[in-house]
């Protein structure tokens, strides 16, 4: 028995590292999955090798009109919305905030924070109406960043927009506490994942910016692996942690210990 046996699992960004790690962990674990990518090919080449049932629809998550119709396809395809992993995202080049341009910083906040927004606003109202029809409601877990619970030089944009997604968490938690709904944030830090690599990449001078700077800060000197942060995934979801909504959970290698 897995701990989501027939549950319906919502995951955007599933190509990513992140997002094809949580794929593979809720399947594990009995779940049938919407998956959502904005690169088409990718996502249906990746479902085919999954061992679950799965939906797949491909869109950008800037565009609020994709949230709506991933929620209409999980209760199209499956009845329900169970659990939903709010997982796209992008980087943003490593500079001093006057150095971000205007664009990049538009285009950030379009995906990183209001693709979360637009996916909230759709994926509550199902949770809430499973919950009201006598069932059960539904769980959020939110992909933030430990740089939305500190501050993050040369990254200010991207951190304002996770320090966006907290308060979006924290604030969704409480006005659902009893309609059904827990919200949840999961904030890794650095993690061995493609978006690192185009982190770095983004830098402008990957010559010089390297996994081991990246890690210069983190007390356990290091990046995070896939595994470590779907674990935190599958508990902020899980269906016997029923008493847990509106926290952050850290999966940072201590950097908020310090």
């Amino acid at each position: 028995m897995g701990r989501f046996d027939g549950a319906t699992v919502l995951i955007t960004g599933a190509t990513g590292g992140l997002g094809q790690g949580a794929a593979k962990g809720f399947a594990a674990e009995g779940a049938r999955l919407v998956l959502s990518d904005i690169d088409g090919d990718a996502l249906q080449h990746f479902a085919a090798t999954l061992d679950t049932e799965t939906a797949t629809l491909a869109g950008n998550i800037a565009d609020e009109t994709l949230s709506q119709a991933l929620v209409g396809l999980a209760v199209e395809r499956f009845g329900r919305l169970d659990v939903a992993v709010n997982n796209a995202g992008i980087a943003q080049s490593f500079v001093r905030l006057p150095q971000v341009a205007s664009d990049e910083a538009r285009r950030i906040l379009e995906i990183d924070l209001l693709g979360v927004f637009y996916a909230m606003k759709h994926q509550i109202p199902q949770m809430e109406r499973q919950f009201k029809a006598g069932g059960k409601g539904g769980v959020i877990v939110n992909v933030a960043s430990v740089a939305g619970l500190v501050g993050a030089p040369k990254l200010s944009v991207y951190a304002a927009a996770k320090h966006g997604v907290v308060g979006l968490t924290k604030s969704a938690a409480a006005e659902y506490a009893t309609k059904g709904v827990r919200v949840n944030a999961i904030c890794p830090a650095h993690t061995r994942t493609k978006m690192v690599d185009d982190f770095i990449k983004l830098s402008g001078a990957p010559e010089t910016l390297s996994l081991s700077e990246l890690t210069r800060g983190v007390p356990m000197k290091r990046v995070g692996e896939v595994p470590e942060i779907v674990e935190a995934m599958l508990f902020a979801a899980d269906p016997r942690n029923t008493f847990m909504t509106g926290h952050s959970l850290a999966v940072d290698g201590g950097i908020g210990a310090i």
